[in-house]
């Protein structure tokens, strides 16, 4: 973090600290989710929720949104939180690919930046049955014929989708001839996987972590600098296949809000994330924490949508 975003996040802090307890637990966070119930932002933000209140910072209220990766619950939130100083909304990766492909008529750069929060790698899985065993298998297959291999994931332009892109490109395959079959959510997803009706699943390790636990899927390789703690599955990279990519989650608040109500709201998201049970669940869904605020985050934003966007040009996604 930059010294003075620092400073100024440190001062907003102190200021919270010094309010009555009544004032702090009686401020009413409205949270917006643009997902439908289950999967990783609306995880995320129940968990951030759940943080403020414990430290009795907050009562917290939440809207699910789903649909068009985040875009109808971004468009909604601009137009119903406009100036407020309670409102946050759950956003992330993913939201960068829908606008990317989508192009909706609501952009990030017109609400106000708060924290990037955690980031989860995703893991790529087969079904039990499958005549693959590793991921050179795939990889092997899919320079023999793209098309042959259906890769199931999110919504397109999500960070499963990217990946694919990348692990083609990487193995010098076109990018363009990847087949690639998006879902709109971790549910439809798993089915398919489940049933073989694609060939490789990929999405954040806490969706299938149990499926992986149990045998019904065989995970093959995780998206990650590092192998994950817990999980013996090697990363792309130990497999030759030079592909790091996390799908990381943060909150924005409303559009015209001002410069000290968003000190206010970053300092407030900063010590939820400092909790016993936020701790808890990072461990429980083996997210990695990645708190960045301020000038940081905001530049982090500009980088990680024109990578994505150079990313899915060359892939032929836009």
């Amino acid at each position: 973090m930059h010294r003075d975003t620092f400073l100024k996040s440190l001062g907003a802090l102190a200021l919270l600290a010094c309010l009555p307890l009544p004032g702090r637990a009686g401020m009413d966070v409205r949270l917006m989710i643009p997902a439908n119930p289950g999967g990783g932002w609306d995880s995320l933000g129940r968990a951030l929720g759940r943080a403020l209140q414990t430290l009795d910072l907050a009562t917290v209220s939440y809207e699910n949104k789903g649909g068009a990766a985040g875009g109808i619950g971004l468009a909604q939130f601009y137009n119903t939180s406009r100036g407020d100083p309670n409102a946050l909304m759950v956003m992330g990766a993913v939201m960068l690919g829908g606008i990317i492909t989508s192009r909706p008529p609501v952009s990030l750069t017109q609400l106000t930046p708060i924290a990037r929060l955690i980031t989860e790698y995703n893991v790529f899985v087969l079904p039990p049955d499958s005549a693959y065993q590793s991921m050179s298998d795939v990889v092997a297959q899919l320079r023999k014929n793209p098309s042959s291999i259906r890769w199931g994931g999110g919504s397109r332009g999500s960070t499963e989708h990217i990946a694919v892109a990348q692990i083609a490109q990487a193995v010098g395959v076109s990018a363009a001839k990847i087949n690639y079959v998006p879902f709109r959510g971790g549910g439809e997803a798993t089915a398919a996987i489940l049933s073989g009706n694609v060939t490789v699943g990929g999405s954040g390790l806490s969706e299938f972590a149990r499926y992986i636990a149990s045998g019904k899927m065989r995970a093959i390789a995780v998206t990650s600098p590092q192998r994950l703690p817990g999980i013996a599955v090697p990363t792309l990279k130990e497999q030759g296949i030079d592909v790091e990519i996390g799908n990381w989650r943060g909150v924005y608040a409303a559009a015209g809000i001002s410069a000290t109500e968003r000190d206010a709201l970053t300092a407030l998201v900063v010590q939820a994330t400092r909790s016993n049970a936020w701790a808890e669940t990072l461990a429980r869904y083996n997210w990695t924490p990645a708190v960045l605020t301020g000038s940081a985050f905001d530049a982090f934003v500009e980088r990680d949508f024109a990578t994505l966007r150079a990313t899915m040009v060359r892939a032929g996604m836009v």
